[in-house]
């Protein structure tokens, strides 16, 4: 290999660990930080061997919100020029938008929250007719489960509205969703990576924390080792889901072009049946992950892109 591998990241820490297993089996790779980067529109050579985009939605919740719109342009420059990203254009559209994923959802008929996509604040109130309460209201540009708002009442909505409280997000874009009571309060996200399963984990909530990223769950306890542990309200365990649910969750990959990243979905407590609400290209995976699922899923990630390597 005479091209180096290239990481695409923007979060200063999330990725040490990969970085750590890469230096280990001295592979040939380069950081790349999309939050300052460039790169010549004009160029039609590939400078990389594989490039990796580990690019994050939530960048903007960092000051880094021009790294998202530039990294659509990046990856769809990358294509052209034959370069093999993982996490190409076609994930990366949808991880940027969670009014994609649901018609991505849509149209593998895989069931999804009952949802109103809106642009402006003038719009929720009519949604709320067709949503009813309670009720989330989430920015189409996600990340961190930040900008979440939770109403259970129409009183309680327009005072967020009046106030300015209630924010569309970076795009002005949002989404009016049911709220779907989950079964034992947890929510399940499922990791894979080249398209099949990897590991799963129920996280349990307390409704007040929508921040459900595994990578900042530094002082998580497994619930089988330590009934008690409680971080911001949530808990972890490791679990294997159902197979018709691995198999959902594979579909949606395979068909969202997501090499590495994750699927959330939660038992609807009213029926137990399983609703999937949210796909996440670049989906971190929990922290201490050898102790909460039993072995470091970097490993597997960079023997999967050695594999790349050798195959490229």
């Amino acid at each position: 290999m005479t091209k180096p591998l290239a990481v695409y990241y923007e979060h200063p820490d999330w990725f040490l660990p990969l970085f750590a297993e890469l230096d280990a089996r001295n592979i040939n790779y380069l950081k790349l930080d999309a939050s300052r980067h460039s790169y010549d529109p004009g160029a039609i050579a590939a400078d990389f061997s594989l490039f990796l985009n580990r690019m994050s939605a939530s960048a903007y919740l960092r000051g880094n919100s021009q790294g998202i719109f530039f990294t659509h342009a990046y990856l769809a420059h990358l294509e052209g020029a034959g370069v093999r990203v993982l996490n190409g254009s076609r994930a990366f559209a949808l991880e940027a938008s969670k009014a994609r994923q649901l018609q991505l959802l849509c149209s593998l008929g895989i069931s999804f929250p009952k949802t109103r996509v809106v642009n402006c604040t003038g719009e929720i109130l009519g949604a709320t007719q067709q949503i009813g309460f309670p009720l989330l209201v989430k920015p189409n540009i996600g990340g961190r489960g930040a900008g979440i708002m939770r109403f259970d009442s129409i009183e309680q909505l327009k005072a967020a509205i009046e106030t300015c409280t209630l924010q569309l997000g970076l795009d002005q874009i949002a989404l009016v969703q049911e709220l779907i009571p989950a079964r034992n309060g947890q929510i399940t996200r499922v990791e894979t990576l080249g398209g099949k399963f990897l590991y799963a984990i129920n996280i349990l909530v307390t409704g007040e924390n929508f921040n459900l990223c595994p990578a900042e769950l530094c002082q998580i306890e497994s619930v089988a080792e330590n009934p008690g542990a409680n971080t911001a309200g949530l808990k972890v365990e490791s679990f294997t889901p159902p197979r018709p649910l691995i198999d959902s969750v594979e579909k949606i990959v395979a068909a969202a072009g997501i090499d590495v990243g994750g699927v959330e979905y939660i038992i609807d407590d009213r029926d137990g049946s399983a609703v999937f609400y949210d796909i996440n290209a670049l989906s971190n995976f929990v922290a201490d992950a050898p102790r909460v699922i039993g072995f470091d899923p970097h490993i597997q990630l960079v023997d999967f892109l050695e594999r790349q390597l050798g195959d490229h």
